[in-house]
């Protein structure tokens, strides 16, 4: 019942809340990008939705344009932005679209999806989300296949207590500031597909 009618429910409000309590914090974290990093402030992006429908995922810009690798445009202001996860804020305003859940698999780019596993294509079973149980097993600093484990198995799961503790958990993991980025990348590495191992 959660599943069908519930969780629609609980992300309209969550999103409008959270939205309405960050409104402040967003309009700072806007004009900070808006000084460090210039016009655009909003980063869009296709992305897979459930189904594998695409798209366009609202992120606050925190990368330098210009030629140069992810981790080389990512200066100290777009660090600290990642590291609270303010750049996500935006995607509240998904949520409220319908686009996202408050709690899913993250969204990934759509070049990914002939790269899935059949196991793995269970993710794009439910909407992606702003956290989900990858993001509350590290974040960035989980290694693609148990990322896409934990990816696949959230479908089959869905219940509202498993959807407050995983926001508590990646609310803590966010005070924590652990797993903000995989080593050696300004997020995470490329997904190909050969890192899915067992999972085929």
């Amino acid at each position: 019942m959660y599943r069908r009618w519930g969780k629609r429910g609980f992300d309209l409000a969550g999103a409008a809340l959270l939205l309405l309590a960050a409104a402040p914090l967003l309009a700072l974290a806007a004009l900070g990008v808006l000084l460090a990093l210039g016009r655009p402030v909003l980063f869009r992006q296709e992305r897979a939705g459930c189904d594998g429908k695409p798209f366009q995922v609202l992120k606050l810009r925190s990368m330098a344009p210009g030629p140069g690798d992810d981790a080389a445009r990512l200066g100290r202001f777009g660090r600290a932005l990642r590291a609270c996860a303010l750049d996500e804020l935006p995607q509240l305003w998904n949520v409220l679209r319908g686009e996202m859940s408050l709690v899913g698999p993250r969204p990934l780019p759509m070049a990914y999806l002939p790269l899935y596993s059949r196991r793995e294509r269970a993710r794009l079973k439910v909407r992606p989300g702003l956290c989900g149980l990858a993001q509350a097993a590290g974040r960035n600093a989980v290694p693609w296949p148990l990322r896409l484990r934990l990816d696949a198995a959230y479908p089959r799961r869905v219940s509202l207590a498993l959807d407050v503790r995983i926001m508590l958990a990646c609310g803590l993991l966010l005070v924590s500031g652990r797993g903000v980025t995989a080593p050696g990348h300004a997020s995470m590495p490329a997904f190909s597909g050969a890192r899915s191992g067992p999972m085929r």
